[in-house]
């Protein structure tokens, strides 16, 4: 693979720890007494208290609210469907079986490529990754992983996102985004978890329809996978993923059904056997769920080399990938055995029309038949026309990387930083990469601040933005005296480099990626949770040497944090991944510019053995028998204490809420006393179930009040979660159904409603094949309102 840019944007001169970077004159009084120091008087006093006029200022559109959310509509299939079968009346076996075929690896501009047909004026499409950004171009950005834009519980910073990938992937050529990625972060060790939306189904779901609204606003085709189960790297390929039907609709269905919703153009199927049939060939979860239950009226592309046999287009695949049998596309399982397939009578030619079908449909469905940019980068030479896509998405990149990061811990006032008068930046995650930002193949190393995991998710940065290059523009305007010390594991020297400083900030990272690359022993899920680079080792030493040690984790994922109660640790803020304007995001926050809002889109654990999941090491089958209890859902039902819980997060400021109201507005749907009974209704086993518009109106109402009563404007995150009748039955105490984004001035207001739907309230029943009202008479849920899955502040119950 190809880098195109191998420095960072501001190159740094490397000075020994004890360089003074800024002045110690006119040092102001310190507000607080971790800064408080006699030798040093000033009357000034500074305390930054953005207002949310200052706010927007600060960060511009993507800050303020988004008008006109339901403005970007889904695609009209029905219309674009039409207009597919009109075009493709006529068409020979062999020019449909083109539309269906990569033609290789490496044999087109993309990394995947439908070829061109001339005769029938349709000029191929270019398939590129990645959801981070595009994959092997230059002038593009790196957009902060996808669990980093969960962390932000923001529907338009997740919806923007979404709006700045879609243009990037439009200006270069693409008309399929590989993305967004949505496995479950089952497993805290996965891999590709970094990509994903964390460890709720409700959370991923919300964050994938808003990602796909966003992006294909822009014209781009979005791709929705990995579908489905792959939520581990180790044996992605051979390994059965053994699930239970209930399990499958509740959780791991659920993103995918939010996909459909958000009118998804293709559905990328995964390496992975579910329940012991390939992904890509399992008529199950292929033709029955997808295309009968969700009617996705998009084609279902394979994973890069996922397809096994011609018979999987009968079993739901309508396209493979790149190239199928061998990666050159010299031998496939469609192709020229697909044409035959069907000149045989083995796959009809009614099937193959259909998968063509959805393939035009989707290209009209966006317009991507008029007007559409050339492909102008190449992914596999240095070939390009050089197209700055980027337009103002580094002020986006970093303010979701700010709307992320999570203060996990802040005492003695230790954040945000009011001119200290001397502090030092302690570890390598604090600095640049010195073999720059794209040394490493798809970014397969650790070197300095950790923006994005490895694999094909990830892009080539054109820039990063370091905490040490972020912090030292602040440092001067504050007159601190800033040093630095960027090795891990000289621990001598990190000590003396602590001693003395007003503020000790020491960094350490965790990475992971994907099973096709392998860093440290670590193939591609990490073989365990602690920080990379002897972290725990560096935070102790530091901790031992300074009284306000202040520690950053950028991590793809939860790790062991053992020295979390150290006396002398103020503060933890976790950054997660960020992408390219990492060190500007982390400085927001630091010094209050950005009041953090980030909460935690999954469980930390004390320790490593209350995870109820782990890796599955060199087994031929994973069994999820946790069910429907991943994450915090498992440690609330065992009664496990979390060092930091789903949904947890720091403020600067404080907010109280009161008045918790609930409400049912009968819509005089026929099928609800069907539902109420736990009966499936007449439509139940129609094409669409599942998506019908009874079942998903939002008839049910939780509101309440929440006030600022602090001293500075911020943003609370208000969760709502709902514990279902007879928990005894195998369910969760309590699932996410409702969040949102509050940001509020001091002794502001306002009223906060969550909507709910009948299928918000259901359950998936086996036997009836068909979403339900749990058991139990009178039909009681329970209402918990708070700011974290542990942490609720108003509680009710919903009867019906």
């Amino acid at each position: 693979m190809r880098s195109f840019f191998n420095y960072s944007l501001l190159p740094l001169v490397l000075f020994p720890p004890s360089t003074c970077l800024g002045s110690v004159d006119g040092i102001n009084e310190s507000q607080h007494d971790l800064y408080a120091n006699p030798a040093f008087h000033h009357p000034v006093k500074r305390l930054s208290v953005p207002s949310a006029e200052r706010f927007e200022a600060n960060y511009g559109r993507y800050a303020a609210k988004l008008e006109n959310r339901d403005s970007l509509v889904r695609p009209d299939w029905e219309a674009a469907t039409k207009r597919a079968k009109e075009y493709l009346q006529g068409w020979s076996v062999e020019d449909l079986v083109t539309l269906t075929s990569g033609i290789g690896w490496a044999k087109g501009r993309c990394v995947g490529n439908i070829a061109a047909i001339k005769t029938k004026d349709f000029p191929g499409l270019c398939l590129e990754d990645s959801p981070l950004g595009v994959r092997f171009a230059d002038r593009v950005s790196v957009f902060p992983a996808g669990v980093n834009t969960a962390a932000t519980f923001n529907r338009d910073l997740m919806r923007w996102r979404g709006i700045g990938l879609g243009k990037e992937f439009r200006g270069k050529g693409v008309h399929i985004a590989l993305g967004p990625m949505m496995n479950m972060a089952r497993v805290p060790e996965g891999g590709r978890n970094f990509e994903g939306f964390g460890a709720d189904p409700w959370l991923a779901g919300e964050a994938a329809y808003e990602t796909i609204v966003g992006m294909q606003s822009q014209g781009v085709q979005a791709c929705a996978k990995h579908y489905l189960n792959n939520e581990q790297e180790h044996g992605r390929r051979t390994t059965t993923s053994e699930v239970d039907e209930r399990t499958q609709h509740e959780l791991y269905l659920h993103p995918f059904l939010r996909s459909v919703q958000a009118g998804v153009a293709s559905v990328m199927c995964s390496y992975n056997l579910i329940n012991d049939t390939y992904a890509c060939e399992n008529d199950v979860s292929l033709n029955k769920w997808l295309k009968k239950e969700l009617n996705f009226e998009g084609y279902v592309m394979s994973d890069w080399d996922a397809n096994h046999s011609t018979e999987s287009a009968n079993h739901g695949l309508d396209m493979t990938m790149p190239g199928d049998i061998q990666s050159d596309g010299t031998d496939k399982y469609f192709g020229n055995r697909l044409v035959q397939a069907v000149k045989d009578g083995k796959v009809k030619r009614e099937r193959l029309e259909d998968m063509a079908t959805r393939i035009v449909a989707a290209w009209f469905a966006l317009g991507q038949d008029k007007d559409y940019p050339e492909v102008n980068f190449d992914a596999f030479t240095s070939w390009g026309k050089h197209i700055d896509v980027r337009d103002d998405h580094d002020k986006l990149i970093r303010t979701v990387g700010a709307a992320s990061t999570v203060l996990l811990k802040n005492e003695r006032s230790a954040l945000p930083l009011i001119q200290p008068v001397s502090m030092v930046l302690i570890g390598s995650d604090a600095g640049p990469p010195l073999k720059g930002p794209n040394f490493y193949q798809d970014r397969a190393g650790l070197d300095g601040v950790l923006i994005q995991g490895w694999g094909s998710g990830t892009c080539d940065a054109p820039y990063v933005i370091s905490p040490l290059e972020a912090i030292q523009s602040r440092a001067k305007d504050d007159h601190t005296s800033l040093s630095w010390f960027l090795d891990d594991f000289d621990l001598e020297n990190a000590a003396k480099a602590a001693k003395g400083k007003d503020v000790a900030m020491v960094f350490i990272a965790a990475t992971a990626g994907e099973e096709y690359l392998v860093v440290d022993g670590n193939v591609g899920d990490r073989n365990n949770l602690t920080a990379w680079h002897g972290g725990d080792d560096l935070v102790r030493t530091v901790a031992a040497h300074n009284s306000n040690t202040i520690v950053v984790v950028h991590s793809v994922g939860p790790i062991d944090m053992p020295w979390v109660d150290h006396e002398n640790i103020t503060a933890i803020v976790w950054a997660g991944v960020p992408g390219q304007e990492a060190g500007n995001a982390l400085a927001d926050v630091l010094y209050g510019d950005w009041n953090p809002s980030g909460r935690l889109p999954y469980t930390i654990a004390r320790k490593e053995s209350d995870y109820r999941v782990r890796i599955q090491w060199n087994r031929q089958q994973v069994h999820y028998n946790e069910d429907r209890s991943i994450d915090y859902r498992y440690f609330d039902a065992h009664l496990i204490e979390p060092l930091f819980e789903f949904g947890f997060g720091l403020s600067y400021t404080k907010f109280e809420y009161f008045g918790l109201q609930s409400s049912f507005s009968d819509d005089f749907a026929p099928e609800d006393a069907q539902w109420r009974a736990g009966k499936p209704t007449s439509k139940a086993h129609e094409v669409g179930s599942a998506l019908q518009d009874w079942l998903h109106r939002k008839v049910f109402t939780v509101s309440f009040r929440i006030q600022n009563v602090g001293t500075r404007y911020g943003a609370d995150i208000p969760q709502l979660y709902v514990g279902f009748p007879q928990e005894n039955t195998g369910d969760p105490p309590r699932v996410l159904r409702g969040f949102d984004n509050v940001p509020l001035n001091p002794g502001e207001t306002q009223t906060v409603e969550f909507k709910l739907s009948r299928y918000d309230l259901s359950i998936w029943s086996v036997q009836h094949q068909a979403w339900v009202a749990p058991p139990g008479k009178p039909l009681k849920y329970k209402l918990f309102l708070g700011t974290s899955s542990r942490d609720f502040k108003l509680k009710g119950t919903l009867q019906l």
